[in-house]
C-alpha cells in the first residue's frame, strides 16, 4: 500500500463498528423521543412545559445560548488559526468547522422550538422592528449559518475530489456522491486561486459575524432591564464564556475522534498541549468577567439586585452556582496550568467538566433572573414562582443535543477530519494524487 493510499485509509470514510452503530441508534432514539414530545407540545400548547408568567424563558433558551456560544467560538478559532497560518492548527480546524455548522443549525431549530406558535415565524420578518435585538438575531443566525457551511465546504473540495477518484472503481455510488459535492475539482490553477480567495473572504467574514452574533445574543438579555441582566458587561461576558464552552467542546470531540479513528500519528500530544494553553487563556479571561459580573454588584447593588445575588451565592441556586463556578471554571483553569495535565486523556476529562459547567452556566443566567421580576405577579399559584424543566422540556432539549451529535457523527464518518490534500502536498505525494485523478 502506498503512502497516499494509507492517508486515504486513515482519514477517509470507514464503516461503523458495532459501537458506532449502537451510538447512532441511541442518538436516533433520543431524537425520535424528542420529536414526539415536540409534536405533543404543538398539539397541547406550552402548558406541557413548566414555563409560566415568571419563567417565560426556560431550558430551551439556555440550550439556545449554549449552541450559539459553541458555534461562535468554533468558527472564530478556525478563522484565527487560518489567518495566522499556525501549523499545529490542522487537526482542529475541520473538526471545529463541523462543530460550528452542527451547533448553529441546532441553535436555529431550538429558537423555533421555544416559540409557542412556530407557524407565525414569518411575522418576525414581515413585522420586523429594526430597534429590536430579536430582529437582528433572526437575521444574523441564518447569515452565520450560511457562512459557517461555506467555511467548512470550500477547504474540503480537494479532499472530496480525492475520495471521488479513489472510490471510482471500488464504490461507484459513493464516488458519484463525492463527485457531486466536489464540483468537478481538478486542481487547476484557476480553481486553486478561486478556492484560496474564497476561503480568505469567508474567514474574514466569519470573525465580525461571530462577534455580532454573540453580542446580539447578549443584547437579547441586557436590553430587557431585568435584575441580573441589566449590565453593559454582558456582551464581552458572553463572548468570553463562548470561548470556554466552544474550546471545551472541541477538545472533547478531538479526543474522541482521535481514539475511535486511531489518529494518534496525526493528532499528537503536541497538539493537545497547544490547544490546552488556549483553553487556559479562555478560562482565565472568563473568570475575570465573572468577577466583574458578580463581585462589583455585590458591593453596589440595590435591593432587587441583592436579592438576586443572594439567591445565587447562598440561596436556592447556591449549590449549582458554586458547582458550575468552581468545578466548571476555576478547577479546570488551575489543573491546566500543569503541563502534565495538558495531555490527551487528562484534557478530555477536564474538557467534560468545562462543557458541563458551561451548559449549566447558561441555565443559571436565564432562570434565577426571571424569578426576580421588578413587579412581582399577584395571585398566581405558588408553583409559578419556581421553575424546573418538565419531562417534555428534557426530552426536546435532549433531542436537540442528540441531533447536533448526529450531524457531527455523520460528518466525521464521511468527511476527512484532517485534510488529505494538504498532508499529501506536505509529504510530496502530488504525483500520486494527480495520477489517481487522471485515472
Amino acid at each position: 500500500m502506498s503512502r497516499f493510499e494509507q492517508l486515504i485509509q486513515d482519514l477517509g470514510p470507514r464503516k461503523f463498528s458495532l459501537k458506532g452503530k449502537l451510538w447512532m441508534a441511541l442518538l436516533i432514539v433520543i431524537s425520535v423521543a424528542g420529536i414526539a414530545a415536540y409534536v405533543d407540545q404543538l398539539i397541547r400548547g406550552q402548558e406541557v412545559t413548566n414555563m409560566r408568567d415568571y419563567v417565560l424563558w426556560g431550558f430551551y433558551i439556555s440550550n439556545f445560548v449554549f449552541f450559539v456560544a459553541t458555534s461562535f467560538v468554533a468558527a472564530i478559532v478556525v478563522a484565527v488559526l487560518r489567518l495566522t497560518n499556525n501549523e499545529w492548527r490542522r487537526p482542529f480546524v475541520r473538526l471545529a468547522e463541523i462543530v460550528a455548522v452542527a451547533c448553529i443549525i441546532m441553535a436555529g431549530i431550538t429558537i423555533m422550538i421555544d416559540m409557542a406558535r412556530p407557524d407565525r415565524i414569518l411575522n418576525l420578518f414581515v413585522h420586523a422592528r429594526l430597534q429590536s435585538p430579536i430582529t437582528w438575531d433572526v437575521i444574523i443566525i441564518p447569515t452565520f449559518m450560511a457562512v459557517s457551511i461555506l467555511l467548512l465546504y470550500f477547504p474540503m473540495l480537494p479532499d472530496l475530489a480525492i475520495l471521488r477518484d479513489h472510490y471510482r472503481d471500488k464504490h461507484p455510488r459513493l464516488s458519484k456522491i463525492y463527485g457531486i459535492f466536489a464540483l468537478k475539482w481538478q486542481w487547476t490553477k484557476q480553481q486553486l486561486r478561486l478556492q484560496q480567495k474564497s476561503i480568505q473572504i469567508v474567514v474574514l467574514l466569519i470573525i465580525p459575524l461571530g462577534l455580532i452574533l454573540e453580542s446580539i445574543d447578549a443584547y437579547l438579555f441586557s436590553t430587557t432591564y431585568r435584575v441580573g441582566w441589566d449590565s453593559s458587561n454582558f456582551a464581552p461576558y458572553f463572548i468570553s464564556g463562548a470561548m470556554v464552552s466552544g474550546l471545551g467542546t472541541l477538545v472533547a470531540l478531538v479526543y474522541v475522534v482521535r481514539k475511535n479513528k486511531k489518529l494518534e500519528n496525526y493528532i499528537t500530544d503536541y497538539h493537545f498541549e497547544k490547544i490546552g494553553r488556549l483553553l487556559v487563556l479562555a478560562l482565565m479571561i472568563y473568570i475575570y468577567f465573572n468577577i466583574n459580573e458578580y463581585l462589583v454588584p455585590l458591593f453596589t447593588s440595590k435591593e432587587a439586585e441583592s436579592e438576586h445575588l443572594n439567591t445565587l451565592l447562598v440561596g436556592d441556586y447556591a449549590v449549582p452556582f458554586w458547582l458550575v463556578t468552581i468545578g466548571g471554571l476555576v478547577l479546570p483553569a488551575l489543573l491546566l496550568l500543569f503541563k502534565r495535565l495538558r495531555k490527551p486523556r487528562p484534557m478530555f476529562y477536564i474538557s467534560l467538566l468545562v462543557v458541563l459547567g458551561s451548559y449549566w452556566k447558561r441555565y443559571l443566567i436565564v432562570t434565577p433572573t426571571l424569578l426576580h421580576p421588578y413587579l412581582p405577579i399577584q395571585g398566581v399559584p405558588e408553583s409559578w414562582r419556581h421553575y424546573f424543566p418538565s419531562l417534555h422540556e428534557w426530552a426536546i432539549t435532549g433531542a436537540t443535543l442528540a441531533m447536533a451529535l448526529l450531524i457531527i457523527t455523520l460528518l466525521v464518518r464521511y468527511v476527512p477530519v484532517i485534510s488529505i490534500d494538504r498532508l499529501a502536498e506536505e509529504e510530496g505525494l502530488e504525483e500520486a494524487k494527480h495520477k489517481e485523478a487522471a485515472a
